[in-house]
């Protein structure tokens, strides 16, 4: 089978720079060709690299596009997204499917050019309304039920052609990363962009609270890793350095916000030597499943997260990991509540921690590959309905 990837218009593949939807798809596609395929990824264009360059004996071919950096506006970027578009059709190799990590292209692309493949979307986040317009895409891979509920809300015909694609990890690297016992000081960590949409002031409240009235707990810290820069999803120096101010001097040593962390193997020892892992965000009509929590628990933290629906296929409270209503009047004290348990109590910790490993090795590369692979059979076998 020939599959084509296209990323969006704004970081590279191998993705030097990060970004989930990159890392993800790059090694999918490792993994597509490990099964026999072939397969093309699109991908901006970086300084330094070649155009067009292939790896893997062949197997995976890389065609750079020229691109743009990523801003704040949301309509300025849907118009970058759409100019993207329409340059990539234009350079498309004829496949079986393609799988596209953009908003626009799927709208027109199996008019404009059907030998592209049989197209598939990727919606990673949770839809804004385009699904109006994916009359002509073959399968929506949607990420959570949070996001298939949407996909059928925005379109109800698109219902029979919703594929449940839960974004994979690399399991067993998180395994081993945190296999070593996690001594000394209880880190509570965050990885992910440092933005105001993922509830930071809301961890960093419940640690000072922590700080405030539960001067007996085991030795704890918090650790925020991520970009910053705007380009790359975060939310300006500007809110870095007002995190900065306002948590520092109330939380000294305990608080480290650190730079981004790309290297895979790198980033799996930063998840294995949390103790628990916070992702309180808010982003209700962003977030599809991130992948975050996830490595976080591969890695044998205990994950605390957010009510967001998305988080409804991941999280059983209290079992293999812990919410709180992060729209509550008291959302920081619920979190200070749960974050004090969890420090003081280590036969909890050690029991949702293996829970939660255990659950999310379901979501293993191999695993995904696998399922992603039967469904590209169906869409392209002869006599496969749109």
């Amino acid at each position: 089978m020939k599959i084509t990837i296209v990323c969006g218009f704004f970081l590279p593949v191998p993705p030097i720079l990060g970004g989930s939807t990159e890392k993800i798809w790059h090694r999918l596609a490792r993994e597509f060709v490990a099964a026999g395929h072939t397969v093309t990824m699109v991908s901006r264009r970086w300084p330094g690299w070649p155009d067009r360059e292939t790896e893997l004996d062949g197997g995976l071919t890389h065609l750079r596009l020229p691109g743009r950096t990523h801003t704040r506006f949301l309509p300025l970027n849907l118009l970058l997204d759409f100019l993207w578009g329409l340059q990539v059709a234009w350079h498309l190799p004829p496949a079986d499917v393609v799988v596209c990590n953009t908003v626009t292209l799927p709208v027109y692309l199996r008019w404009v050019k059907p030998a592209a493949g049989r197209v598939a979307v990727v919606l990673g986040r949770m839809p804004k309304g385009q699904n109006r317009a994916y009359a002509a895409v073959d399968t929506l891979l949607a990420t959570s039920t949070a996001v298939a509920d949407k996909i059928r809300a925005e379109n109800a015909s698109l219902d029979a052609r919703i594929f449940k694609f839960p974004n994979p990890i690399d399991w067993q690297l998180h395994q081993r990363a945190g296999a070593a016992a996690k001594a000394g000081v209880l880190t509570i960590g965050y990885i992910g962009r440092i933005h105001p949409e993922k509830g930071l002031e809301q961890l960093l409240d419940a640690a000072v609270l922590l700080q405030r009235e539960q001067p007996a707990l085991p030795a704890w810290r918090v650790e925020l890793i991520g970009p910053v820069a705007v380009p790359q999803g975060g939310g300006g120096e500007a809110y870095r350095d007002g995190l900065l101010a306002r948590y520092g001097p109330l939380l000294g040593d305990r608080l480290a916000i650190l730079p981004p962390v790309y290297d895979a193997n790198i980033l799996a020892e930063h998840y294995g030597r949390l103790a628990i892992f916070c992702y309180p965000s808010l982003a209700a009509k962003g977030e599809g499943l991130s992948i975050a929590p996830m490595e976080a628990m591969a890695a044998g933290a205990v994950a605390v997260v957010s009510q967001l629906d998305c988080y409804r296929d991941l999280i059983r409270p209290k079992e293999n990991g812990f919410q709180f209503d992060q729209s509550s009047p008291t959302a920081v004290r619920e979190l200070a509540d749960i974050l004090t348990r969890l420090l003081q109590d280590e036969p909890l910790r050690q029991r949702v921690s293996r829970q939660g490993q255990t659950d999310v090795r379901r979501h293993d590369y191999a695993e995904a590959a696998r399922c992603l692979l039967g469904e590209f059979a169906r869409l392209t076998a002869p006599a496969s309905p749109r």
